[in-house]
């Protein structure tokens, strides 16, 4: 996204409509929702699905599994530092199916607008969603808008799904990890969560702080190139690292060591965690992965996602283990050992 929102509106000019503001007519099923479908939505999510407006996608997919998702985003604000609740709902669905190994192929689309929302808003959104279909590689191909009366919602809620086809000799499980593994993340943790925090709360920082909302099909991809054994993979959004590691032990049924000084988290990120009382193992993350490699292959998993863009900073961050099953402990800086537990109710709702 770029960060001049000017240059932004001059790429992705807002064609001229008949109102400024979403009405209730454009649900309606008549013309004002046909100028909001042709003006609006389809210049910016053009294919040849689409394009037939039909009720359904009919779609051509190669041999092998289907992995499928869903996800509804209701973020507040609905605009962020580093992005807006339309990427968000692009990379967030992309990288549920990217988790399963899957090779992303389509995404459905669905809006509830409120009634009064700017159509101005409505457009920079999908001027940044049709930016992040691009940028992962996937197109957009059958979807629904809503629209209610105001207060019937919060501006803006989408729900995107994704499809995409696992190749074959690719089984990735929760219930997969084995003693001697080695537990990865791609990169500096709790960034989304903090960037919400603070523009929500009107905080101001010494650095800024942006979400790293991205589709990480692509890192994904390259690290299973070079790390075929990789047993699982997770992008730890709500409830952040420490719900996806107790997850993976729970499901499998074994202990996990991770190692503080390893775990990477930007000064200023961890600073605001700080202020606010916040554990940034718990914070939600929407650009990061975290993956669990056999122990021989763990320096070819860490070499495959610090190659890519979106891994620079990936660390190798703990073992999983036979003792304590069941449990996240972590070794910290003074060499004692604390249990990493799922976070208890919700830090900060309306992340994503």
């Amino acid at each position: 996204m770029n960060p001049n929102p000017d240059f932004d509106r001059m790429a992705c000019p807002l064609p001229l409509l008949d109102h400024d503001t979403v009405q209730l007519a454009h649900g309606a099923g008549g013309r004002l929702s046909a100028q909001l479908i042709e003006k609006l939505i389809l210049p910016r999510f053009t294919s040849r699905e689409l394009d037939r407006l039909e009720d359904q996608a009919v779609l051509d997919l190669p041999p092998g599994r289907i992995a499928f998702s869903t996800d509804t985003f209701v973020v507040d604000p609905i605009f962020f530092p580093g992005g807006d609740i339309g990427d968000l709902a692009v990379n967030g669905t992309v990288n549920d199916v990217a988790m399963s190994g899957a090779e992303v192929t389509a995404l459905s689309v669905g809006f509830v607008l409120e009634e009064g929302f700017p159509l101005a808003d409505f457009h920079r959104i999908l001027c940044s969603m049709e930016a992040a279909a691009k940028t992962a590689g996937v197109r957009i191909v059958t979807g629904d808008t809503k629209v209610v009366g105001r207060g019937g919602c919060d501006k803006i809620f989408i729900n995107t799904s994704g499809i995409g086809v696992i190749p074959g000799g690719i089984a990735l499980s929760a219930a997969s990890l084995q003693p001697g593994d080695a537990i990865l993340v791609s990169g500096t943790l709790a960034d989304h969560g903090m960037a919400i925090m603070s523009r929500r709360e009107g905080l101001s920082f010494t650095a800024d702080i942006s979400s790293d909302t991205a589709a990480l099909n692509g890192l994904v991809g390259d690290l299973l190139a070079a790390c075929p054994g990789v047993r699982a993979l997770r992008d730890p959004t709500r409830g952040g690292l420490a719900t996806t590691l107790n997850e993976f032990a729970a499901a499998s049924r074994v202990g996990i060591l991770l190692e503080e000084e390893a775990i990477p988290v930007r000064p200023e990120v961890l600073g605001a965690c700080e202020i606010l009382g916040i554990d940034p193992l718990s914070v939600a993350n929407e650009g990061k992965l975290v993956a669990v490699a056999p122990g021989d292959q763990a320096d070819a998993a860490l070499a495959a996602l610090q190659a890519h863009p979106l891994g620079r900073d990936a660390r190798i961050i703990g073992r999983v283990r036979a003792e304590h099953p069941g449990l996240v402990g972590m070794r910290t800086a003074l060499g004692s050992e604390r249990i990493v537990d799922m976070p208890v109710g919700e830090q900060l709702p309306r992340i994503c």
